[in-house]
């Protein structure tokens, strides 16, 4: 229920160890691993650096495995729907997957699969060149001359092109002043495929005059046989290249009953690599490898365990460099973790901060379910989220948080006597006793009473985070932080509320007197050493801004009357649904559907939004108005070596 302690360790290893050391530790996944350039002892001792040769053979084959994975997806039968997309991962046991892992038949598949890879790149683009050398032809169909003699003119020039259909008439004309004649054959794209004759004296004024009309020339090069029969050739060709893919297609089909298994080496190879990049940047000798990590301290007999069953390794504690920093993780009851997301999404706290998680929770499940404040709302997105639980892979933790909150929910529209807004009294007010037995208030009819829990919600955690901050200066022993800068802000405070109460009669007259003493008192002690360094002058002027910002506190809890806005716009949209639910269904025929589809329609996107700012304005509650009370955050992520799996899922 707190930041983990650290303990700083150096595992000393014969390099024939190394590698197997390594696999240990990541398969428990409990140590973070230093590289050289981070590892203190490599500062010491420069001579100890990390061998930066790359593990080139397994990258190679990572990236290898990485592109046929992504190149056989599509021939790939995968069975779609809800379940697939919860559980994406293919669910495994050990010796299954180490059964695969020493299959060498699944690289002889993926060297299968890039050779049909590699023969498929160079049919399509044959065949693209085969289609566009057909498209080129075919205007020219009705030239029945052998095209290569077109090439083998001895005292005129033959020019082959395409010449827009609004320029022919011109360029006839034109071409013509100068003794060339134009012969047109197709038209294709509004263009015409034309020959044009001229000797070869004249080619230069006439290359000049058609590229004035757009004249595209084209040619025959390499070509030879007339049009036809060309035609007839590669339209055999392009059928022989398209039965090849087709071909190849069904072959790489074949290859796609393999692709679990490839995806497994994927997964393998890429945790391989994982390790030996670690190795491989640790700091080293010729004989050995130094592993310098960071392990949680409740964790330390079991990585002692694993390096115990290595003969040639060693491990002992160290103590952190001067200035290093800690990573940090935080470590929670079962029933506290899945609030961790809200604390990680805000950042980890330094190690000298606290964990806000346990604080938090409560605080956000409440606010949640107020923001929501409905009961029908609560239940839908309960049942939901508990299918949800029970069917997806991989953490569940965020699902868990929006469970509980969904359960707040629930308990918030009970109290306040939202069913899917004013459904009961309007469609079932037969229960309308049943809700209203079981409700405190209506927000719609008294508003300033969810005003004022929202105030004291918000004012309350304000307290609770002085008083969390106030005793951790406390358990640090920096009593002057404890009683000048926490202490001194929750006895003010919470005089000037006394104070009030007692001047509007709330609680008797004859203690504002005292609370006005209580007040003045702290005040003082702010003023004057809420900055205890440098010049009185400047001291006191600090005092002075530190005094004013109470009205920062005032702002503070004010922000919690967003819990109030928020339920009751969950609320007032819910009941603008039903009203309008109530007007189509009075609609001939069709009404009882018009009706349903309404009422679920725009119910299920009042909850979708509703959910979204309860989440949000809740979240921001605790970043901006709690965190900032007693919470530091900025520190560096604890990223133990572990092994990833992407594609599969062991059974437990």
């Amino acid at each position: 229920m707190a930041i983990a302690e650290m303990a700083k360790v150096m595992i000393v290893s014969h390099r024939t160890d190394a590698s197997e050391l390594l696999e240990a530790i990541q398969r428990e996944g409990i140590c973070q691993v230093l590289n050289a350039e981070d590892a203190v002892v490599s500062k010491d001792f420069p001579e100890l650096a990390g061998n930066v040769e790359k593990p080139k053979d397994i990258e190679l084959l990572v990236i290898r495995l990485t592109r046929c994975l992504d190149f056989l997806k599509d021939y790939v039968e995968v069975s779609g729907g809800l379940a697939a997309a919860l559980a994406p991962r293919f669910v495994i046991d050990r010796s299954g997957y180490d059964k695969i892992v020493g299959d060498e038949g699944v690289l002889e598949v993926l060297a299968e699969s890039e050779r049909i890879e590699l023969e498929l790149e160079k049919l399509v683009t044959e065949r693209e060149n085969i289609e566009v050398t057909l498209a080129d032809l075919e205007p020219w169909k009705s030239l029945t001359s052998p095209v290569e003699e077109l090439r083998e003119l001895e005292t005129t020039v033959c020019l082959a092109g395409l010449l827009p259909s609004q320029h022919y008439e011109t360029a006839v004309e034109q071409v013509g002043e100068l003794g060339a004649v134009i012969e047109h054959f197709g038209l294709t794209d509004n263009r015409y495929a034309c020959l044009v004759f001229c000797i070869k004296e004249d080619i230069s004024q006439v290359q000049k005059l058609l590229r004035s009309v757009d004249f595209e020339q084209t040619g025959f090069d390499h070509l030879s046989g007339t049009v036809a029969k060309l035609i007839e050739e590669y339209s055999e060709k392009l059928a022989q290249t398209k039965e090849q893919v087709k071909g190849h297609r069904e072959s790489l089909k074949s290859l796609a009953d393999n692709y679990l298994n490839l995806q497994i080496l994927h997964d393998h190879y890429s945790n391989l690599l994982s390790r030996e990049q670690t190795k491989n940047t640790s700091p080293a000798t010729e004989q050995a490898v130094v592993f310098e990590a960071w392990v949680k301290k409740k964790d330390y007999a079991v990585l002692e365990k694993v390096v115990s069953g290595f003969s040639a390794s060693s491990l002992n504690k160290i103590e952190p460099g001067e200035g290093e920093e800690i990573p940090v993780e935080i470590d929670n009851k079962d029933y506290i973790r899945p609030f961790e997301s809200i604390t990680r999404l805000y950042g980890m706290p330094l190690p000298s901060s606290i964990d806000p998680t346990v604080f938090l929770a409560p605080f956000f499940a409440i606010f949640f379910g107020l923001c929501l404040t409905d009961a029908a709302y609560g239940l839908v997105l309960s049942v939901t989220l508990w299918f949800f639980i029970k069917k997806i892979q991989g953490d569940t933790k965020m699902l868990w948080m929006f469970f509980v909150c969904a359960l707040m929910s629930i308990v918030g529209g009970i109290i306040t006597g939202s069913w899917f807004g004013d459904a009961i009294p309007l469609f079932l007010p037969q229960m309308d006793g049943f809700r209203k037995a079981l409700m405190l208030f209506d927000p719609m009819e008294k508003p300033m009473v969810f005003f004022a829990i929202s105030l004291a919600l918000g004012y309350i955690q304000i307290m609770f985070g002085l008083f969390i901050a106030f005793f951790h200066h406390l358990k640090k022993k920096d009593i002057a932080a404890a009683l000048i800068d926490k202490l001194t802000w929750l006895i003010m405070l919470n005089s000037l509320i006394l104070f009030g109460l007692s001047k509007a009669g709330v609680i008797p007259g004859f203690l504002s007197g005292v609370f006005g003493i209580t007040s003045i008192v702290p005040a003082v002690v702010i003023l004057l050493f809420s900055v205890r360094e440098g010049p009185w002058a400047g001291r006191i002027g600090m005092g002075v801004f530190n005094l004013f910002c109470t009205v920062f506190f005032v702002g503070d809890v004010l922000s919690y009357v967003r819990i109030m806005a928020l339920g009751m716009v969950t609320g007032g949209f819910g009941m603008a649904v039903n009203i309008v639910t109530k007007l189509v269904s009075g609609a001939p025929y069709v009404g009882w559907l018009l009706g349903l589809l309404v009422f679920v329609g725009m119910h299920t996107f009042n909850l979708g939004m509703s959910v979204l700012g309860s989440f949000v304005h809740s979240m921001r509650l605790q970043f901006v108005e709690f965190f900032t009370k007693f919470f530091e955050g900025g520190g560096k992520q604890f990223q133990p070596l572990s092994k990833q799996y992407k594609y599969i899922h062991f059974t437990k």
